[in-house]
Parts: structure tokens; sequence; C-alpha cells
């Protein structure tokens, strides 16, 4: 029998572990946010702001780095104002980027089913469904500003879905009890983001817009201390550019690549905040990644991504697993209707199948561990290295909704998703449950931002999903679109223009030290990479790394795997250096080139988001550690020890990326005051 000494030496030894990872640094805060009541803050601070007047916008210069809703949006309402925005993207439209996969719609705060809804509400919500890890003052503004985003995309020709009155349609999303979701069928991202390039476009043609396509950002500039402009590849001919501005903003989305495979575009990657990162800016909560728990299981290591499935398929269809195991390889039509677990409604009544989406995937996950998930035997390796087979999916059951609705109605507000099933799996969702199953969708980490949406350091933005600030440790379903265009149609233009009335800044010029050696660190990357010359490709290295990432740091987290996980990382990145094979050359459309670039940042991303993981010894949403559940298997926070934002500094390496150790990052700790909510576990049952 252990006493309160043995506890309390074993936590301090457990401290201990995790500190021989890291650096405690000086404690941080937001000073941007007016010290008044919650309902006032942003209505003061945008007075207070300064102005920049119609001809002095004339004069400044804006690099807007991404073009998804957040920065086609920012690029849109800039280039309105008179601003010279110039936007940098990979892709060879601004159409293209991942926006457009978003499906089941955008959150604001309307009430239009006198419901119950609000402002105050909303952010209850989001604070509540962010398990209480996300800063109050942000998500109060994104719920106040919510309202306004469907008016400007009403106005802008977005086609909502409409109740047969005329009024703009709602439905509900998981972790609340209000339908409060506008939605254009299954494509609401594909709408939303086809309103905002058209509003960017017409910028484009005014002649305040200015698109760089197919360029991808590689470095940061840094000059005295202030962020003014970004060095940049031509993908197709292979030209390295450096771009000047007054201020710089990353709009580039989020880090959920890190595990390969995800519900992400193959694109999608974490250098431009990786590259600011190493330069000087926080990077706040990288292990709070969601695992959304409606997507297409796994069907073989063939794959390169995974498929989600609308959380609105939540509202109507019933998740179930067999409650006997033996029944897991029936077909199940033939399971009748009390040999079926209902799982969610069973455990939480109140919510049933509308639960966030961190509580969905682990009672999946659970189901599945018990010997009780259904679809094909799948390989997989356990926390122990031993190898073992699996079903790994639920079902999504439209049954009774069927028999409700009439087939016609279902196939009228989730038509194109069956299709999209059907089409993947060749598997009539009409006539058969669909199988799910979570899969890895979005980030809630990112890049530190102050209430200004500026990072720590000077004259560089960050918005959408590339920032922490919203979500805190899980994002509620249909609240990325309504971040994203809240930052770039509302936010940012009214926080970025305090700092630019202070320019246009000092000069600075192709020439300059600055600009010079921020190009060579480029350059020579890039010959690194080339030269190596190995014999492994850069997607097995990436392959290898999600697979540690999503055995240690995915759904469960664990001490002893996430130590073992940074040992392997660093094993694996100083192979990566010494053994990686880029083909092809540096002038010329290389896709090879672009993905080592990526994954060497994804390697240390990787373990940052471990030893983040590590010192964070609770559970909150999207990160459970399985040494803090409740006896029921909930997870259990430590607002004594966590009620905190992990902002992370580089700290450099010892030597080169190639061959030196990386130095212990510095924990600087953002301290979450909750004046307006009370702070409390969640509870959806």
């Amino acid at each position: 029998m252990s006493t309160p000494m043995d506890e309390q030496t074993t936590t301090s030894a457990k401290r201990n572990d995790a500190a021989a990872f890291f650096t405690e640094g000086a404690p941080i805060r937001d000073t941007k946010a007016p010290d008044v009541d919650i309902a006032q803050m942003w209505t003061q601070h945008k007075f207070t702001n300064k102005l920049v007047n119609p001809a002095n916008r004339r004069k400044l210069n804006v690099i807007i780095v991404g073009t998804g809703l957040a920065g086609a949006s920012a690029a849109a309402t800039m280039g309105e104002a008179g601003y010279n925005i110039k936007t940098f993207f990979y892709q060879d439209s601004a159409r293209r980027a991942h926006s457009i996969a978003a499906q089941g719609g955008i959150n604001a705060a309307k009430n239009y089913n006198d419901d119950g809804d609000s402002t105050y509400r909303l952010f209850y919500d989001t604070v509540k469904g962010g398990d209480y890890r996300s800063r109050e003052t942000n998500v109060y503004r994104l719920a106040e500003v919510s309202t306004n985003i469907i008016d400007q995309c009403v106005a802008q020709g977005v086609p909502f879905a409409r109740e047969y009155g005329g009024l703009l349609d709602n439905r509900s999303f998981g972790g609340v009890q209000v339908a409060r979701t506008f939605y254009a069928a299954g494509q609401t991202g594909q709408q939303l983001l086809i309103g905002a390039y058209q509003a960017m476009e017409r910028q484009v043609a005014k002649g305040t817009v200015k698109e760089y396509k197919r360029h991808e950002m590689l470095e940061v500039i840094i000059k005295d201390g202030r962020a003014r402009g970004i060095v940049a590849r031509d993908m197709v001919t292979g030209e390295i550019e450096t771009h000047l501005a007054d201020v710089v903003v990353l709009a580039t989305g989020g880090y959920g690549n890190v595990f390969f495979l995800s519900t992400n575009a193959m694109g999608c990657n974490i250098t431009a905040p990786w590259r600011a990162h190493r330069k000087g800016a926080y990077f706040g909560n990288p292990c709070y990644t969601q695992i959304h728990p409606t997507c297409i299981p796994v069907s073989g290591d063939h794959q390169s991504k995974l498929t989600l499935m609308s959380e609105s398929l939540r509202n109507d269809g019933r998740i179930w697993v067999p409650k006997n195991e033996a029944d897991c390889d029936k077909d199940p039509r033939d399971i009748p209707e009390e040999a079926r677990d209902y799982y969610l409604e069973r455990i939480y009544p109140a919510f049933g199948n509308l639960v966030p989406r961190d509580i969905a995937s682990r009672q999946a996950k659970n189901m599945c561990d018990e010997g009780r998930g259904v679809g094909p035997l799948v390989d997989e390796v356990d926390e122990h290295g031993n190898k073992r087979q699996m079903r790994r999916g639920v079902y999504l059951d439209f049954t009774a909704a069927m028999e409700r609705m009439g087939e016609a109605a279902v196939k009228e507000k989730y038509g194109n998703l069956f299709d999209m099933y059907a089409r993947i799996t060749g598997e009539d969702p009409y006539k058969t449950p669909m199988r799910i199953y979570p899969a890895v969708h979005y980030t809630m980490g990112g890049l530190w931002v102050d209430y200004d949406l500026q990072t720590s350091i000077t004259g560089l933005y960050c918005t959408g999903e590339a920032n922490f600030s919203d979500h805190g440790a899980n994002r509620l379903g249909a609240s990325s679109l309504m971040q994203c265009l809240a930052d770039g149609y509302f936010v940012l233009p009214n926080t970025i223009r305090n700092y630019l009335a202070d320019g246009p800044f000092e000069p600075i010029t192709d020439d300059d030290p600055a600009v010079l050696e921020a190009r060579r660190a480029v350059e020579d990357r890039i010959q690194k990479f080339l030269s190596i010359n190995g014999e492994r490709t850069v997607d097995s290295f990436h392959k290898e790394l999600g697979r540690i990432m999503w055995e240690y740091c995915g759904m469960e987290r664990t001490e002893e795997g996430l130590t073992k996980a940074i040992g392997l990382i660093r094993d694996l990145k100083k192979e990566f250096w010494s053994n990686v094979k880029v083909l092809g050359t540096a002038d010329t459309l290389n896709q090879s080139l672009e993905k080592a670039g990526r994954v060497a940042d994804f390697l240390e991303l990787g373990e940052l988001m471990c030893i983040d993981a590590l010192h964070r010894r609770e559970s909150c949403g999207g990160h459970f550690r399985a040494e803090s559940q409740t006896e029921d298997g909930e997870a259990l926070r430590h607002d004594d020890e966590f009620a905190y934002v992990a902002a992370w500094e580089y700290a450099g390496m010892d030597g080169d990326d190639s061959d030196g150790a990386p130095q212990h990052p510095v924990l600087h700790k953002e301290d979450l005051v909750y004046k307006f909510i009370e702070l409390k576990q969640r509870s959806y049952k």
C-alpha cells in the first residue's frame, strides 16, 4: 500500500521525466483584449484601434499566405479597403484550397428556430466543447461575429439550404442541443469558398490583389524583429523568390498530415507556420488534434488519405455495434434490434449521437477494443509492438430515418454524401448501414496569437486553423468554417490596421542582409535535400512517422508511449537526413523536393507534439491520457495544474538540421482565466 509520500515521490518522478525534454520559460499573457465586460470587448477594441485613411492604405503592402476561407476572405476584405495585397498558394487555382472539402455546415447564433440559442450560448458551447482549454475573449468574439458571416455570405450568393417558408434552414452538430448550423447540402465548404474566391477575384481584377499561384512559402523574412516578407519557391520553374511587405499573414490551415493518413488533402502541410516557429513564433498547444468520428474506415496499406463523412449525418443516422461479438461478421440487416447496442444513446442520453467529436471517437474505439467492431479484419500493432487483427468500424444506420422521413427526404438532405460513400466503398448506404471509424481531421493547435491575431513575432499575423486561438482541446463541428470567415472578413481587417497605422515602415530591399540570409537558408536546405542521395523515398519516411504518431500520440496517449515515440521520431529524423532520396533537380517542377521539405518539418513538429502531450499529464478534449480518466472512462482534467495554453518557443539545434540534436524547446504558459464561464468537468449525459 502506497503512502502519501510514495505518491508524491511518484508524481515528482513523472514530472522530472517529462521535464527532461523541455525547459520552462517566463509566463506570457494576452494584453490586447480590453478589460471590460466581455459583451462590450470587441466593440471597445474596434473603436480604440487606430485607423488608416484610404489614401495611406494605398501605400501599404500586405502578404497573405494561403487562399482557403481564412486567406481568401482576408484578401478580399483588405483589397476592398484599398491595401496592396499579394496572395501566395501552392495550388493551380485559389479555388482548390482544402476549405473546399468541408461538408456539413457553418455555425451562427441567429436563433432562427427559437430554440434558445444566443451569442452567449454559442460562446458557452464552444468553451465547454473545447474542454475549458480555450481563451474566453477570443471565443466570445467568434460567437458575436458569427451572425455577420451568414449575412455576408448570403449577400455573395452562397446557396444555403432553405426551409419551406423560404428562411435559411438549420441543423444540429455535435456538442449542442440547438440547431444553429447553416449548410449547403453536403458541400458547404465548397460554396463558401466560391463566395470568398469570387470576392477576392473581384479585387484581382481591380488591381488591389495580386496572385502568386503554384508558389510555396519556405521562409519568413525578419528585419529588426519585424516580419517584412517571405521567401517562396515557384513550384513550376524552381525559382527562389523574395517578396517584401509591411506585414505578413499566414492562413495556411492545419497540420493533420503529420499522421500521414488523415482527412486532409495530401498537399496540406505545416511548412509556413513551422518556418515562422523556427524564427521565433510561439507554437500553441501542438498536441491538441481532432479525431473525427465519422470517416470511412481504413481499407488497407495502399491508402494515402482518408475520407470524411459529414458530421451532419449524425442528425438522423444512428450509431451502433452488435451487443455480442459473435454477431460482428453478420450482415447488419440480419441482426435484430434487441441485439444492437446504440452505445452513444445509451451512455449519453441527453445528447445521444450528437456528443462532441472527441467523445464519439473514443467510444467508437472502445467498442472496437472490446471486440465488437464491424467490417473486415485489419492488421495493426498494439502499444507493445505486438501484431494483431481487429475490426475497426461501427455502423451509421439510416434505417429508422428512412422509415420516419422516407427515402426521398433522406436523399434530398444527404444524397451527395450517400453517393460519395457508395462510390468509395461499393456499398449502397440506402440498403445497408454505412461503416465509419475515427480518423485525424483537424488541429486545434497552431501558432500562438494574441487578441489581435498577431503572433509573438511583431508584424506576423496568423488566421484560421493555422492559429491556436478559438477551440481549446476539441473543436465543435461546423466551427472551423465559422472561425476562418470570422478571422478573414471581420477580425483581422479590424486588428491589423492598428499595426499598419504606423506604416509604411522603413523600406527594405532584396539585397538587405536579412533578406539575403533568409534566401540563402532556403537555397542551402534545397541543395542539402538533393545531395543526400540515400535509399529511402520521402513517402516511406512520412508513412513511418504517421504510424508512430497514430500509435503513440493518437486517440489515446500514455507516458510510456509518448516517451518511446520521441525516441523513435529522433531516430527517424536522423535517418531521414542521411538516407532520403530526392529525385530530380531544383530548377524545375519537382514534387519529390516539395515533399521532402514538408516531411522534414513534420518530423520536427511530431516530436514537439509528443513532448507537449507528455508534459500535459491530464486528459482534455482530443488529448486523452490513459493515466487521467474518471471511473467510467471519461477525460479527467486537472485544472489546478494545467489550466493554461502551452506556448512553445523554438530553441534551435546543436549543429545543423542533418546532424544536430534539438535543444530543449522552451515552454511559456499563458494562464487561462475564466471570468464569465464556470470552470467545471464536462458532462454530456
